[in-house]
């Protein structure tokens, strides 16, 4: 029997509580997986794992094994990482997830910088909408953009704030009208995130906060979605600023009401990753990596500012012009 070989195949199982997931996991098949569960029980003489046909669950014995199994098995990556690093370069794949607007606004620059140093590393992309949706311990390293982030076991490293914007396309102002005032989203069509249950937007001035009703008439889970969305004309949205730097640079999307603060318009980009002690070189390498990378990018940079004003009387504009 390949110990090795058996152990790493109990720990995909163990994870996933599947064997057709460790399997596909794995690149080997079911049948494989199956045998080799079997050939270490055997060995161990022990049941790891309670089996019927509807789900896979470890015993107090395979709960113990795959707690050891999984220090042996990262013992054994941090020393193929460390033979590799005397070459000075990683190697091998790192599982990445990050929320779909990191995705669009910044994730594959970050990427394709780190593969220019470290050549031989290969990124394994997962693309979420919400934490809640994601098994973030399954993975390497996970960006994820959280005004406030649920609890974690996880390292939890703030790399930027994202701040909000309100923006529409010139073909909806011109076909509704630019709002003058906050009370004037209350009669334009708003398209909102799914997974955001509140109905209103908050402004402040020096007269205090003032909530404002909206009338969704588009919602979805995904950001992309709404910007793709907003873009088409189908409505007003309120939307992180980088995810829309672009369209507003093309001019494809307007800022809107800018002479008034928007209430909780922040959001942070936090990048998770495990603080054990046997994390990996290649991990620790490109979180490194990824946190110097966002720390240059937050120097001066008035990109957002300058599109903002250039943008503001021409809002105006149009709005004037489609009353």
């Amino acid at each position: 029997m390949n110990q090795l070989s058996a152990m790493r195949i109990f720990a995909k199982v163990a994870e996933s509580l599947s064997f057709a997931n460790a399997a596909k996991e794995l690149h080997v098949s079911t049948a494989m997986v199956t045998r080799g569960i079997a050939t270490l029980e055997a060995h161990l003489n022990v049941q790891l794992l309670n089996r019927t046909t509807r789900a896979v669950s470890l015993t107090d014995a395979g709960l113990e094994y795959w707690q050891g199994c999984k220090e042996v098995l990262a013992l054994l990556d941090t020393l193929e990482a460390s033979v590799c690093s005397a070459t000075r370069e990683s190697a091998g794949s790192l599982k990445v997830a990050a929320h779909d607007s990191f995705v669009a606004a910044g994730l594959s620059e970050v990427m394709a910088e780190y593969r220019a140093e470290e050549p031989r590393v290969n990124f394994d992309l997962t693309v979420f909408e919400s934490t809640q949706e994601l098994a973030v311990n399954n993975y390497d390293v996970c960006f994820a953009a959280e005004r406030r982030l649920r609890d974690s076991k996880l390292v939890c490293r703030p790399l930027a704030q994202l701040r909000d914007v309100i923006v529409a396309a010139p073909k909806y102002l011109a076909r509704r009208g630019a709002p003058r005032v906050p009370t004037d989203l209350s009669d334009h069509d708003v398209l909102v995130c799914s997974d955001v249950t509140v109905r209103s937007w908050e402004f402040c001035d020096a007269y205090g906060s003032h909530r404002v009703p909206l009338r969704p008439i588009f919602c979805s889970s995904s950001l992309i979605a709404l910007v793709k969305a907003a873009q088409a004309g189908i409505g007003i949205a309120r939307l992180p600023a980088s995810l829309v730097d672009a369209p507003m640079r093309d001019g494809t999307l307007v800022p809107l009401l800018q002479a008034f603060e928007l209430e909780n318009n922040e959001r942070t980009l936090w990048m998770l990753y495990s603080g054990h002690r046997y994390m990996t070189p290649r991990v620790r390498r490109f979180v490194d990596f990824a946190a110097a990378r966002c720390r240059r990018d937050k120097s001066p940079r008035r990109g957002f500012e300058s599109i903002l004003v250039a943008h503001a009387d021409d809002a105006l504009r149009v709005g004037i012009g489609g009353v």
